[in-house]
């Protein structure tokens, strides 16, 4: 079966490279994705896949079943969004919405998943059970597709057994995955606050509670909760990536002022635990100045945890198909990913899929204007996610 599922993804990769590319041309923003789910739509329709369009708006679950479908049921997912950014490649495919890029590699996800499911469909009678195809929408923006998706059903009727999904990786070549078991990427929270003084004449501070001061006070005094209060066994990022004023001038201080960051750990208990300190810690300072802290928190994705079981099948299925020398273990990473919403209801396995090239310049990191990827990694993730569901479904 492994040279079957390898033979058809060599034979659709070129096709698959023409979705990928439209998709790259044609790029939408999170919860903006009207024409990407009509057009995922479309190319079921053209295959005869049974799906359903307008979950959570734009998302679309595909259902492909083989022989005896009740079976077993796992299900394969891709984002479809891209990002506010103007893309600065001088390509045939370059975005043709200004100011929106697909620079996250969604349009990659998007349309292997595609490959995916042509080469279930022409193997259908070869395997027994139902592979639910997630094509979600609003990945990079709160509260999250996944969230949403699974709020509207997509995991139910039938239920998974389990779920993957790939995300595109530049520093690894085309043609290799990574992985990694257990804890695998950080919670993110949004962090927004406000300091609130009085303004007033800067050669007379004594008459004005300054919310700058105060800021700085409290940009200082809490990264002490990572580096104090945080078991150093936990890994905890707290940056602060944003600060303004209103009003305000060189010799003018403000009325208040805005701060905007970002925590993320990898434990809930703790992430729970910190926002509670952050909060506190920067409302007492504010108070000992005379000021007042307006401290809210927009919790986010959860911590992103990789099914030891699963992620171990997987990497042993990932060495057979591919070789041993095309399959490495990554570390943990502090970014965040919504799919961490599907590994807290169910087995899951996330892995990185390489799309880079060193040799060609492939080697831009994801979110920025010069992301591409080397199209050859199309035909690896397109036949390791067939590969995956059937070999998940045969356990």
């Amino acid at each position: 079966m492994k040279e079957k599922i390898q033979e058809l993804a060599h034979q659709y990769h070129i096709d698959t490279v023409s979705l990928r590319r439209h998709l790259h041309m044609h790029p939408e923003l999170s919860f903006e994705e009207v024409n990407t789910g009509k057009f995922v739509s479309a190319q079921l329709s053209a295959m005869g896949i049974e799906h359903q369009h307008g979950v959570a708006d734009n998302g679309v679950v595909a259902l492909i079943k083989g022989k005896n479908p009740r079976k077993r049921v796992v299900a394969l997912r891709a984002d479809m969004d891209a990002l506010p950014i103007l893309e600065a490649n001088n390509v045939p495919y370059k975005s043709q919405n200004e100011g929106v890029m697909h620079a996250c590699g969604h349009d990659v996800h998007t349309s292997s998943l595609l490959g995916t499911v042509r080469i279930l469909h022409a193997l259908r009678d070869q395997f027994e059970g139902t592979v639910k195809c997630l094509f979600q929408p609003g990945e990079e923006r709160l509260p999250g597709g996944a969230s949403l998706m699974i709020q509207a059903g997509a995991l139910e009727n039938p239920r998974p057994a389990s779920i993957f999904g790939q995300h595109v990786h530049p520093p690894l070549r085309a043609g290799m995955i990574g992985l990694k078991p257990g804890i695998y990427m950080a919670s993110a929270d949004e962090l927004y606050v406000t300091v609130k003084g009085r303004g007033g004449h800067g050669a007379m501070p004594q008459e004005c509670v300054d919310p700058v001061v105060v800021t700085a006070q409290i940009i200082v005094a809490l990264q002490q909760v990572v580096s104090r209060y945080a078991d150093p066994a936990i890994p905890s990022v707290l940056t602060f990536g944003k600060i303004n004023s209103t009003g305000g001038a060189t010799n003018i201080i403000p009325n208040e002022v805005k701060l905007l960051g970002t925590f993320r750990t990898m434990n809930e208990k703790w992430r729970m635990e910190a926002h509670k300190r952050m909060k506190k810690m920067a409302e007492s300072i504010a108070k000992g100045y005379g000021a007042a802290c307006d401290f809210h928190i927009m919790k986010g994705y959860p911590v992103l945890f990789n099914h030891e079981e699963l992620t171990l099948r997987t990497k042993k299925w990932a060495i057979e198909f591919l070789g041993k020398d095309k399959v490495v273990d990554l570390p943990l990473r502090m970014t965040a990913e919504d799919f961490a919403y599907y590994s807290q209801v169910m087995p899951a396995c996330f892995y990185r899929l390489g799309t880079g090239n060193p040799e060609r310049g492939i080697t831009s990191p994801i979110h920025t204007d010069t992301f591409d990827i080397d199209e050859a990694a199309l035909e690896t993730g397109m036949g390791m996610m067939a590969w995956l569901a059937m070999k998940e479904l045969s356990i």
